[in-house]
This record gives C-alpha cells, sequence and structure tokens, in this order.
C-alpha cells in the first residue's frame, strides 16, 4: 500500500532515554500493519554499533577498511567506512512509503522532539513538534511548537503523513 504514491521521511530526535527507539518502533509496526512499507535509520553518534562480531567474516572484512554488504535469506546488512548523504541512504532502500531517521538532527527533515521528565531546549531549534506524555509542563514549551501526545500514535502517524517530507 502506497501512501498516494509519496515517499514520505520524518526525523526523531530528542534526549538520550527519552524513547526516540520505543516510539519508532511503535509507529512502525503501526504503520506496517496498515500495509505500509517502512524503512528506519539510526544514526550512531557516537560508534558504539559494532559491525557482526569479532572472529565472524563480515567483521574482519569491514576491519580492512572496506565497504561490506552481508545478504542473507532474511535481510542485507551494509557497512560503508564513509558517511553518506540522505540522499545515499534513501537509494539504499529503493521501496518504502516512510523512512523514520532516529537523530541526524542537522538532516533538513520534519521533525518530532521527544520530552519526557522534564524539558530540554536544545532541540527546539530543530524541531517541528514535540511528542510528550504528559510529565513536563507544556505551558514552557515555545508556543508555535506543535504538541503531540507520545502515547497517542494514531495522532503521531497522522502527523507523520501530514508533514513528512517528500524524499
Amino acid at each position: 500500500m502506497n501512501n498516494k504514491n509519496k515517499r514520505l521521511a520524518v526525523a526523531f530526535t530528542g534526549p538520550s532515554g527519552s524513547g526516540k527507539t520505543t516510539l519508532i518502533i511503535k509507529i512502525s509496526t503501526l504503520l506496517k500493519q496498515e500495509g505500509y512499507k517502512v524503512a528506519i535509520i539510526k544514526h550512531d553518534p557516537q560508534d558504539k554499533a559494532k559491525f557482526d562480531k569479532e572472529g565472524k567474516d563480515s567483521y574482519k572484512f569491514s576491519k580492512t577498511g572496506a565497504d561490506v554488504a552481508v545478504v542473507s535469506p532474511n535481510k542485507t546488512t551494509i557497512l560503508k567506512q564513509t558517511t553518506s548523504t540522505i540522499d545515499d541512504i534513501v537509494n539504499c532502500f529503493s521501496t518504502f512509503d516512510f523512512l523514520l531517521v532516529e537523530g541526524l538532527k542537522t538532516l533538513p527533515l520534519p521533525r518530532i522532539c521527544i520530552q519526557r521528565d522534564s524539558i530540554n531546549d536544545d532541540y527546539f531549534e530543530v524541531s517541528d513538534s514535540i511528542a510528550t506524555d504528559g510529565s513536563i509542563d507544556t505551558t514552557k514549551l515555545p508556543k508555535d511548537m506543535n504538541i503531540l501526545d507520545l502515547n497517542n500514535y494514531e495522532q503521531i502517524i497522522q502527523w507523520i503523513k501530514q508533514n513528512g517530507k517528500e524524499v
């Protein structure tokens, strides 16, 4: 099922532990249940993600500095030794209806900022909406900021459908 032949991208940002990954998993699951194809990009700014495990061939290959792809019956994992533009990444996922990006706050994408427990205004400048669970005082948020209910997934999906960037 294609979203009127559009491929929409949206990004999620917020402090560590705010619930970005949890929200993306929930939104992806619901979109998939609606019949949409979903692609997800996660930013790893600290280079913490491990590509395979030490001793495995893919690990040995990646240690040479080469770009590596591992293709199996159920998945393809790609490791490039250089950074990629959003266009490069989008081209890796040729068929999707929604692209959900975690992090990469410098990308020019509509962005939902997750704020829980305390307000971190470092993210306001790069955010279009704030999703919160009621644990913060929303009257202290910028007046022009759209406020979403972090636990109302249908509301968030509707915002994505209306505000996602065509890619």
